[in-house]
């Protein structure tokens, strides 16, 4: 078994030609919010990962062995439930209400600028219909928000050199899918005043 201790947030101070001859492991976010998990790496080697508590390691971040070697951690496509507002019935806002109803819930959740992620939960899914939005299973990474006063390891951002004029997103999946694995329901509750 090798043994990590050593997390690099978004690979960063390593040269691009290293990051691509890492080895890589894919690890779904219930694996990467522990501080402490084995794994397996895309070269067959187990990994016995040993972090200060409370580190939740990201899509994109690299684990350093106590060899030296580096492993370029994937954020696995895991199961979620997608939340967009109705472009028929709703408005972008939705999101924001919607987002304000989980946080008081205390939900992971991950926000992007036109949707919403969060870990299935039939009783949410329901409770976000009733507020007109449309909620959707599907298979992707999970990249919940980190809190409010989580140190230092931000969420979603790889900054590039400054002369590089762009901010990248490594390990981020920002795109939008439309695989048979996502499934769309648009159910209204039993008081919607809208015309169909």
């Amino acid at each position: 078994m090798l043994t990590v201790n050593k997390l690099l947030s978004q690979g960063r101070g390593l040269a691009p030609v290293l990051l691509k001859r890492a080895a890589t492991v894919e690890l779904d976010w219930d694996v990467r919010q522990k501080s402490r998990f084995d794994a397996t790496d895309s070269q067959g080697r187990t990994l016995g990962v040993f972090l200060p508590r409370g580190t939740a390691v990201r899509g994109g971040d690299v684990l350093v062995a106590e060899d030296g070697s580096l492993v370029r951690v994937l954020a696995a496509p895991q199961p979620v439930l997608v939340v967009r507002h109705c472009a028929e019935h709703g408005r972008p806002f939705d999101l924001l209400r919607a987002a304000y109803h989980l946080g008081n819930r205390h939900v992971q959740l991950e926000l992007q600028p036109d949707h919403l992620k969060l870990e299935p939960d039939h009783v949410l899914a329901d409770m976000l219909r009733q507020m007109h939005l449309i909620v959707s299973a599907a298979q992707a990474p999970f990249e919940p928000e980190g809190g409010a006063y989580a140190g230092g390891h931000a969420h979603g951002h790889s900054h590039a050199r400054d002369d590089d004029h762009e901010h990248g997103h490594a390990g981020h999946h920002h795109g939008h899918s439309h695989s048979p694995a996502e499934v769309k329901i648009h159910v209204h509750g039993p008081n919607c005043k809208h015309d169909h």
